[in-house]
């Protein structure tokens, strides 16, 4: 007998009739003898309801008081679950945040857990319940309640997983698994039967939206199984685990990122000097904007040009930054450019393959598309380039390094 964690997002339970399906579902798991703690979000839209209320009373709610109010989206779902489960002559309780103890730090809209009581989880186990408790949500030792922000429910159900030993943490979504790349842009995209938290934690972070990242570190860090599947079509789904198989039909590349999101600043004529990268990104990094990629050239005056990529929502506030940092070191001009993409290959099989980096360049360049950035590292290489490009890029790496999927007979 397997202790599953399974976790529906909004979607999943985002109308009365699709919270009875994941009943059905969640039943036929308890009939096979498995113990069963389901972890859900707040349906469709909820969320979003909730803040435009808020908003509508004040522009800038305070965070507390916000977190007070979007936490009842759950609540309502966690209820309607375990009253359909127990129409069925399944045993359910249902937990928010609160009364299971999922203990958290005081940063409301962003909370961090820090401890699980599983005490309350395990009588219910013992007693033959399914036990659903509401993701997103917890409280700081204060008893304040608190919000774990966007995606939270996915971490809810890893740290509960963590806390319970459990089997497997399922995550429930609108996909059937993770793919090797978005299948809406390449169709011939296959989906993985297995990845590594370290692929997919990478995967996340360069743009990939199936999972929250924080979920990945978590399950990562704990060794967590954690397995996408799609809330309404049966199939494996993918699972995500630390095991590196060494095999011959290891793939060396798991999967293509990208991200449209990205723009990118440069600063040039630089007084090349010791401590001028401090110079131009300290006041990047006070003004609380992630920096992602960075390049620096030296010329041969002893001036240095200076360039970075930052979120495209962080881009106007970022130029200033830098125009003011330009006037205080004499640099010559300042310029920015918010029409790039950033596609990346990800692998572990690179650790053992030489010249992953040169087909990469290779197959780009036989569809003359220019390579702005490179950044690499120990799984990944990724590269800035003009956006126009971006999809056609996506589909001749996808091709360069054989993830297409065979076409099925009649396509």
């Amino acid at each position: 007998m397997a202790l599953i964690v399974q976790k529906f997002g909004g979607t999943s339970v985002g109308t009365v009739e699709r919270i009875e399906q994941v009943a059905e579902k969640v039943k036929k798991f308890r009939e096979g003898g498995d113990d069963i703690v389901v972890v859900v979000s707040a349906m469709s839209g909820e969320t979003n309801r909730l803040i435009d209320l808020a908003k509508q009373i004040s522009d800038k709610p305070v965070p507390r008081e916000l977190d007070v109010m979007v936490s009842t989206g759950e609540q309502v779902t966690i209820a309607l679950l375990a009253m359909a489960l127990i129409k069925r002559g399944v045993p359910a309780v249902s937990y928010t945040g609160n009364q299971v103890r999922i203990l958290t730090d005081s940063a409301h809209n962003k909370a961090r857990i820090l401890q699980i009581d599983d005490q309350k989880i395990r009588s219910d186990l013992k007693a033959g319940r399914v036990v659903v408790v509401a993701g997103f949500q917890g409280v700081d030792e204060h008893g304040n309640i608190t919000t774990l922000g966007r995606g939270g429910s996915d971490t809810t159900g890893v740290a509960l997983a963590a806390a319970l030993k459990a089997d497997e943490c399922q995550i429930y979504t609108d996909v059937d698994g993770v793919y090797t790349t978005d299948p809406r842009v390449v169709p011939q995209a296959k989906r993985l039967d297995k990845i590594t938290f370290e692929e997919m934690l990478e995967m996340a972070s360069l743009g990939s939206k199936v999972l929250q990242i924080r979920s990945v570190e978590f399950a990562g860090k704990y060794n967590v199984p954690l397995r996408v599947l799609h809330s309404f079509q049966e199939g494996p789904g993918t699972l995500i685990t630390l095991d590196e198989e060494e095999s011959m039909e290891q793939p060396i590349i798991s999967g293509i990122a990208f991200n449209r999101d990205e723009a990118k600043l440069t600063i040039r004529g630089v007084p090349d000097t010791p401590g001028v990268a401090f110079k131009i990104l300290g006041p990047i990094s006070a003004a609380n904007i992630e920096v992602d990629m960075i390049v620096q050239n030296v010329a041969h005056d002893n001036t240095t040009d200076f360039t970075f990529t930052v979120h495209r929502n962080d881009y106007q506030n970022a130029l200033q930054v830098l125009e003011q940092t330009a006037r205080e070191i004499g640099a010559r001009e300042v310029s920015g450019d918010t029409k790039i993409a950033k596609v990346s290959i990800v692998g572990v099989g690179m650790r053992s393959h030489a010249g992953v980096a040169s087909r990469m360049f290779e197959a780009l360049a036989k569809e003359t598309i220019n390579i702005q950035m490179i950044s690499t590292s120990e799984i990944k290489v990724s590269v800035v380039i003009e956006e126009k490009y971006l999809e056609l890029a996506v589909r001749a790496l996808h091709t360069a390094f054989e993830l297409d999927a065979p076409a099925r007979q009649g396509e």
